[in-house]
């Protein structure tokens, strides 16, 4: 992956002799061709973007519906005071999303994880589906159409407050702040695509009447905060190989357990007796090159980047 964090073979079969020719086998379906675009500058990656330079609008273009991916938000450049917790790098709420169809509008669909059945009875897992709301992040109005993908407006998408900028403002009592369109922009510069994540980065502008002490000593202008906030849309690893399984959290190992409240996530499929609270404990998925070889390279090494900025 790169930073910011990875056919249909068609056999015609002929007769021959004086044996019944078989039935053609239907033509494989054809991949939804990309939505033109004509006129736009094209990003592709693991999600396209087509940027419309004329209107500085960033439009993303959608073949595959259903497919869970994760996205995550992040303040990119911060305010500068670490009284107000705005920090450069501070990241938002991460989601296991899909993009739904529905009519004429696209939803951006967050799975509600914090609330399962790990079961093999498909009515159960419906059941506990239905019983706890998901959350559309955005909804998405088509601007072009074909042959089953779709291109759709994706600016105003980018260019919201993402990690609660207004909202951690407010609460500190510095003022109560909004966005100006007029003063945002998508940052072409940080905005990229990727076979396995693509990312954008906006330019975003706060207006507000400041009443507080801390942003007049890190903005040049309190009534107007500029910072940066960045998306990235990222694929989910293949887990349907068999070649990872969930590792149960234990408090004594040392390791760090999932982020769903506090003790995990409430698995409803549990059996009557046994705690309804399950917790995994987040570890690398490695491999080894070798798989005889009591030590091997791995086939996937970990790697960390160190940011610059230290």
């Amino acid at each position: 992956m790169r930073p910011f964090l990875l056919s249909i073979l068609l056999l015609a079969v002929a007769g021959c002799g004086d044996a019944p020719e078989p039935a053609p086998e239907a033509a494989a379906p054809a991949e939804p061709a990309a939505p033109s675009g004509d006129g736009l500058e094209r990003l592709d990656g693991f999600v396209d973007l087509y940027r419309e330079a004329a209107t500085g609008r960033l439009l993303i273009g959608i073949d595959s519906f259903d497919t869970p991916f994760l996205y995550q938000s992040a303040l990119a450049r911060g305010v500068g005071s670490n009284d107000l917790g705005l920090d450069r790098g501070r990241l938002g709420p991460s989601h296991v999303v899909r993009f739904v169809r529905n009519g004429p509008r696209i939803l951006l669909m967050a799975e509600n994880l914090e609330y399962r059945a790990t079961s093999d009875n498909a009515r159960e897992a419906q059941a506990v589906a239905e019983s706890f709301a998901r959350s559309v992040l955005w909804g998405f109005e088509i601007v072009e159409e074909r042959d089953g993908a779709v291109l759709v407006d994706g600016t105003d998408f980018f260019l919201r407050d993402a990690v609660g900028v207004a909202a951690r403002l407010a609460a500190a009592k510095e003022g109560s702040y909004k966005i100006d369109r007029n003063r945002s922009a998508i940052y072409l510069p940080r905005t990229r695509a990727f076979p396995d994540n693509t990312e954008v980065e906006a330019i975003v502008t706060f207006t507000g009447e400041p009443t507080g002490p801390h942003l007049r000593t890190v903005v040049p202008d309190p009534a107007a905060v500029t910072v940066h906030l960045h998306h990235s849309f990222i694929r989910l690893p293949d887990i349907e190989d068999g070649g990872y399984e969930p590792l149960p959290y234990d408090p004594r190992s040392g390791i760090i357990g999932l982020t769903y409240g506090d003790r995990g996530f409430a698995d409803y499929a549990t059996p009557i007796g046994e705690e309804l609270r399950r917790n995994h404990g987040i570890r690398h998925r490695l491999a080894k090159k070798d798989p005889a070889a009591e030590t091997s390279e791995a086939v996937e090494p970990i790697v960390y980047y160190l940011d610059p900025g230290v």
